[in-house]
């Protein structure tokens, strides 16, 4: 029996990156878990990866009518969730002054309201002994270039959780943040060209006190940890997985 072992637990965004390992991680500890994302090709080849109990449903988390027909569908189907990780998440790297309304818009749209709105709704499945985890990011520690948009939604979703906190203790539901760094994902596969993508990739390696990007593996074993009773005393915090990059100045090396 694993540490999960009869829980049920929604992660959205979870058809690749940190969510398919997360989820990957939370199947083998014993729990049902949901996934949802955006694309039903990559949901259904995700789901194949999970146990016969797990669900894959198709919501755009920024949107308040697919979140309520996905929760309908999850009371259908589970009755009731013990954890929720709110890991959906979308960047564009772009200069300040190039960032327009459309492209601010659409970041803020999945990184905060659909953060914000996925915890919501979620409530009144979840009960006493609950755990909420919202993916952030290092960038909500750090000053990085071409992030003005992203890093500001994931500061925002770190003092979300310890505000939730405050309000949802009473209830037996703890609210934390988890923020890594560097983590090798598709997300790269956003830059013009996979070529850019892995120059980028090899900069944030070269710049890393640990010299390389974390596997998404090793951030979905931290969220093992904090959707865990293992945790059950971690209550509006936010837990750092960088290699060092906060920690560590090269200054001086």
């Amino acid at each position: 029996m694993g540490k999960l072992a009869d829980k049920n637990i929604l992660i959205t965004g979870g058809s690749s990156g940190i969510g398919l390992a997360a989820a990957q991680e939370f199947d083998r500890e014993g729990a049902r878990v949901a996934i949802c994302g955006l694309n039903e090709q990559a949901l259904q080849a995700a789901k194949e990866t999970l146990g016969a109990r797990s669900l894959a449903v198709r919501a755009d988390v920024s949107h308040l009518s697919d979140l309520e027909t996905m929760f309908a569908t999850i009371k259908r189907e589970f009755g009731h969730l013990d954890g929720v990780f709110a890991n959906a998440g979308y960047s564009e790297f772009l200069l300040f002054e190039d960032v327009t309304e459309e492209s601010f818009d659409k970041v803020v749209a999945v990184n905060f309201k659909g953060v914000y709105f996925t915890i919501q709704k979620a409530l009144p499945l979840l009960g006493q002994g609950s755990s909420v985890i919202i993916t952030s990011s290092v960038g909500a520690h750090k000053g990085w270039p071409t992030t003005s948009t992203v890093s500001a939604c994931k500061a925002a979703v770190n003092h979300l959780a310890r505000i939730l906190s405050a309000e949802l203790l009473d209830r037996g539901i703890r609210v934390n943040s988890l923020s890594p760094g560097p983590t090798d994902t598709a997300m790269f596969g956003r830059f013009p060209g996979e070529e850019q993508g892995e120059a980028v990739k090899d900069v944030l390696r070269t710049n890393n006190p640990s010299k390389r990007m974390a596997d998404p593996s090793e951030i979905a074993k931290l969220a093992a940890y904090l959707v865990s009773d293992d945790s059950a005393y971690v209550v509006g915090a936010d837990f750092l997985i960088d290699g060092g990059v906060t920690a560590i100045s090269g200054v001086g090396a």
